[in-house]
């Protein structure tokens, strides 16, 4: 079993409000978008990694950083895009049924534990599957003025999580049909959900945060230097 490994860091990060782009922000002395990568090197059965960039970042190139399963690609205007541009990339090295793994530029704390709990679970499955953990907290829907309509059942309910794994084949054909269709998808398994496929959940680590605030990058810090503790 082959398994590429895809990081797209094209985008710029309107939400979190730094000068720069999040994924190079400092997180512990080292780019967030360098432990996301690291993490993904831990895992021996990773063939190579790509890493989608936008059209003018200007940053990577002075984070002295090279590794030869690494390898850098032009990012889209979108995630989708962006993704699917390292699949067109891998067009001459991955096999229909070698496996995909797509993870956050941005989720840093991914453990190598989790990483090989998607693997292990999903190397069989005949669609794939994504890291996820449930939801615990009580969820209202609002109306228009932000008055509660409602509370959702939350019993079936999961945050969606990355790595997300998926047939090299099968993610190609999802996004490129998400792309054609101008399908707003906001993560590799809304894209294979768009053909009518039920993505496999993985319960994943809480700790696998997304940064999107400084209060993230805050957090993050924490959780990286409790791993030195241990």
């Amino acid at each position: 079993m082959r398994i590429w490994a895809i990081v797209p860091a094209a985008g710029i990060g309107h939400r979190y409000g730094s000068a720069i782009p999040k994924q190079y922000l400092s997180l512990c002395g080292t780019p967030v978008l360098l432990h996301s990568i690291k993490r993904l090197l831990e895992i021996k059965e990773v063939e190579q990694i790509f890493v989608p960039l936008g059209s003018d970042d200007t940053l990577w190139k002075n984070l002295e950083f090279s590794h030869p399963k690494v390898k850098t690609i032009a990012g889209g205007c979108n995630r989708s895009q962006s993704v699917l541009n390292a699949l067109e990339g891998l067009s001459s090295l991955a096999k229909e049924e070698d496996w995909v793994l797509v993870h956050d530029a941005v989720r840093p704390c991914v453990t190598e534990f989790d990483i090989k709990k998607i693997i292990r679970e999903v190397r069989n499955d005949d669609v794939g599957g994504l890291l996820a953990y449930q939801v615990v907290d009580t969820i209202k829907e609002l109306d228009d003025s932000d008055g509660v309509i409602k509370t959702i059942d939350r019993e079936k309910l999961w945050f969606a999580l990355t790595p997300q794994m998926f047939r090299y084949e099968l993610i190609k054909k999802a996004l490129r049909a998400a792309v054609l269709s101008d399908q707003p998808v906001t993560d590799e398994a809304s894209a294979i959900e768009f053909l009518g496929l039920s993505p496999k959940i993985i319960p994943g680590e809480k700790s696998n945060i997304k940064i999107t605030s400084a209060e993230d990058l805050l957090l993050a810090e924490l959780i990286i230097m409790s791993w030195s503790r241990k």
